[in-house]
């Protein structure tokens, strides 16, 4: 199976069914493997297998439904063809190779490429990269480069068609209220009971209702078409019923009473409006994407032959000389070749301080360069730099589905036919019950009107979104929104000791030979540092480096072995020796150092013995330094009431010292790496949802065994592919801004749900008629009109959003 992987923007959503039914139809596509459309973020994840279905059917199942996907077009001229292999081959590379393509078509005799693709997988510049490796060239333009926020055009372009459908809509419905009303309350005198104004009722009418509300009467046809239903056809249903009795009372002469013109009139613009100002709310939780995707230059300064030129960041290729100048904003991943400076990476890490840069180091793409001058050559481009696989993770997030969210989606499945069925049962009862007609239709046009399925449908994705974009405003990212779940369940954190307390940067702290063994330091340390240069461990490359400083002469190890973690053995000039924790060898070997190792342990030092033909000529200390923020962040994480558990493989004594230093007092020792995984397992039994801290790489199988796994990044390396939430501070005190942000989302989408439900378990009863018997309530609650409930329905949906959106402005260190 060839599988790929896709996210897809999507417009023309108007409820959480539409995703629902975007999720159903593609499901059931052959090839397809894995689908999650999403309401809140409009866009559609995609696992296909490419050898049985491909992107243009996708699209055109996706269209097929009602909804669009945004697709950039260009006609670009094409260079160095000689005849039509030459365009069946470049069409087969874009088509067929290219992700993002939806279609290309090459004019031989206009040498010329039409163009139809998805701007969020690719560009014009990478198309023309793959043309030129088949030998031909794209000629691009400032012009073609610009098609950049296509997507952003399309959504623009979404919200400026139905705002001027409101427009019109209101301007036709205010008049329409105003006259109704005025009417109905004998506010006008008795030229408003004319016949006529019935008919000019409906001339105001009726532009609204198949002008404004055309939307809604598509989108139902094509629900109801695909076997699913949504919110287009609740209020298709509803405002339908109120004009077309109105219409038959005008034109049937046998039929007298009331005209509900301005009722379906006022409806359709109500919720016209209320979705205008969720699809604005709702854009503000994407906030963050489109933040981060600001950082990112649109020129850079290149430099060839010596001469500076600006380019399109997309022209800049791997390898590139780059000149960066003070105050700007570095276009792509590099090192730094020239010059030095200050580089604000707060975007990175949430840290404030700008890092020192000179030759040698590693600067970022988006991170903004002090008051240096800089040249530097880059290394990673386009899709590959840290800054486009954090969006990418941050978009991948907000496109997943919570578990907490499955309840809403299995009410929603079943909401529309369910409240369909309500009203048509409160129409029958109250027909019954009363005999009057328009009475019982008001009533059941009030429910189809108050039930909201947005709401619940909105309720999880937007604090997901909002939540996840908290995350990577503070350098925390979470890799998928289970993670961000259920980070707010950790009962216990583990902490590796190792790059995770400390700072993963082991020095050599004492050398003591044997008081027997007739050696002096130096020649203690030769001969360690000698064998270790086999070694790939942290302790052992310590040694080596150690000895390298002090420009020692080393001599290569025969016979290397390394014995994971216990120590390494091996041959030094015709000598066989070891070097390793003192609990790895036989009592007799270490029995005159004992006292000398436990004062050492004591001190929080990781003590190893040389050995050499079981004879110990003496002790080599090393100690990590405890990282100036792991004490607070301990502190922090206690605070909230987790448990904090130390593991690491030194042993108990020297474990119980780092302990100390940090406020630690449950510690587990002398747990080599293989047996991490093991030692999460085993506390995952006496207590529930345990959470691993650890550096993503030598701790993988930890990570992956904990419910959630935090890797601590580097600041650039955010692409580790163990854990769940990556830390590209660095920095411990990530994790309690983790679970804060974790614990506030979860509290939000458990206020969105509440909300939710109780709107529609409330507020459906309630148009129902349910209150109608008791005279303690009001008469507008007794008899809740239509418009009303169409005013409520549109509040539902913004309240949600607006609760999400909070998150942006909590302050996660309080709680």
């Amino acid at each position: 199976m060839a599988r790929k992987n896709l996210t897809l923007p999507v417009t023309g959503m108007s409820c959480a069914n539409c995703a629902a039914s975007i999720d159903k139809n593609l499901s059931n596509m052959a090839g397809i493997v894995d689908v999650g459309a999403s309401f809140a973020t409009e866009g559609v994840r995609v696992t296909f297998d490419s050898e049985k279905t491909d992107l243009q059917k996708i699209i055109a199942k996706i269209k097929d439904l009602g909804f669009d996907v945004p697709v950039a077009a260009a006609d670009v001229p094409v260079t160095g063809m000689s005849c039509a292999n030459c365009a069946a081959s470049i069409e087969k590379t874009l088509n067929h190779k290219t992700e993002g393509v939806v279609d290309a078509s090459v004019n031989l005799a206009s040498e010329r490429v039409s163009i139809r693709y998805i701007r969020s997988m690719v560009t014009l510049e990478e198309m023309g990269r793959n043309i030129k490796d088949l030998g031909f060239e794209l000629i691009l333009t400032d012009d073609d480069t610009d098609a950049a926020g296509v997507e952003e055009i399309a959504r623009n372009r979404e919200i400026r068609d139905q705002t001027r459908k409101f427009v019109i809509g209101a301007a036709f419905a205010l008049p329409l209220f105003i006259l109704s009303m005025s009417r109905d309350f004998g506010l006008t005198g008795a030229w408003s009971h004319a016949a006529f104004m019935n008919w000019f009722f409906l001339f105001l009418a009726t532009p609204v209702q198949f002008y404004t509300g055309m939307d809604y009467y598509i989108g139902a046809y094509k629900a109801l078409k695909n076997r699913s239903a949504n919110m287009d056809v609740l209020i298709a249903l509803g405002s339908s019923v109120a004009y077309f009795y109105s219409l038959a009372i005008l034109v049937v002469p046998a039929l007298t009473g009331h005209v509900y013109f301005e009722t379906a009139a006022v409806i359709i613009v109500l919720i016209k409006f209320g979705k205008l100002l969720e699809a604005r709310t709702k854009g503000k939780t994407g906030g963050a994407i489109k933040k981060l995707m600001g950082l990112a230059p649109r020129n850079a300064t290149r430099i060839e032959n010596g001469e500076k030129m600006e380019v399109p960041i997309s022209s800049v290729q791997q390898g590139d000389m780059l000149l960066i100048r003070p105050g700007e904003r570095i276009p792509v991943d590099g090192e730094v070749m020239e010059g030095k400076s200050t580089v604000d990476e707060s975007m990175l890490t949430g840290e404030p301080i700008p890092v020192a840069k000179s030759k040698g180091d590693i600067v970022t793409g988006g991170t903004v360069n002090g008051d240096g001058l800089l040249q530097m050559q880059a290394t990673r481009v386009g899709k590959d730099t840290v800054l486009a696989q954090i969006i990418r993770m941050v978009q991948e997030a907000q496109g997943s589905k919570a578990p907490i969210q499955a309840l809403a989606d299995r009410v929603a499945a079943v909401f529309v036919p369910a409240v369909i069925i309500i009203a048509l049962v409160t129409f029958g009862i109250w027909w019954m019950v009363t005999g009057e007609f328009v009475p019982s239709m008001i009533r059941m046009v009030a429910v189809l009107v108050i039930a909201c399925p947005c709401a619940l449908g909105l309720a999880t994705p937007t604090a997901i979104m909002a939540g996840t974009g908290k995350g990577a405003e503070n350098g925390i990212l979470f890799k998928r929104s289970q993670a961000l779940e259920t980070a707010a369940k950790l009962t216990t954190i583990v902490l590796d000791k190792t790059g995770t307390i400390t700072l993963g940067k082991p020095d050599v702290t004492d050398l003591l030979p044997a008081s027997d063994a007739q050696i002096s330091a130096e020649e203690l340390l030769v001969l360690a540092a000698s064998l270790e240069q086999g070694s790939e461990h942290p302790l052992g490359k310590a040694v080596v480096l150690n000895a390298q400083k002090k420009k020692l002469v080393l001599t290569d190890p025969k016979e290397f072995t390394a014995f994971r973690g216990d120590g390494v053995q091996g041959i030094i000039n015709d000598r066989h020796l070891r070097l390793g924790k003192p609990g790895w060898f036989e009592e007799r070997v270490t029995k005159g150092l004992d006292k000398q190792i436990r004062q050492l342990q004591d001190q929080g030092k990781t003590v190893m013995v040389l050995v050499r033909e079981d004879r110990a000529l003496g002790l080599v200390c090393v100690s990590d330094v405890v990282k100036p923020e792991s004490k607070q962040a301990i502190a922090s994480l206690q605070k909230e009431g987790l448990r904090v558990v130390m593991l690491t493989g030194d042993n108990a004594a020297t474990a119980r010292a780092i302990g100390s230093q940090v406020g630690v007092d449950d510690i587990a020792a002398d747990v080599r790496p293989e047996e991490k995984a093991g030692k999460i397992a085993e506390i995952q039994q006496t207590t529930p949802w345990v959470g691993m801290v650890g550096d993503g790489i030598n701790d993988a199988p930890a990570l992956a065994k904990a419910d959630v796994g935090f890797a601590i990044g580097t600041g650039t390396d955010v692409a580790i592919e163990t854990g769940d939430v990556i830390l590209s501070s660095g920095k411990l005190t990530g994790i309690p801004t983790a679970i804060a942000i974790s614990r506030r989302t979860i509290g939000t989408i458990r206020q969105n749900l509440f909300l939710a439900f109780v709107y529609n378990i409330v507020l459906i009863p309630v148009a129902a008629g349910v209150l109608a018997p008791f005279d303690m309530f009001p008469q507008f609650l007794r008899q809740l009109h239509p418009i009303l409930a169409a005013l409520a329905m549109a509040a539902s949906s913004i309240s949600v959003v607006s609760n999400s959106l909070r998150l942006y402005t909590a302050d996660i260190t309080r709680r």
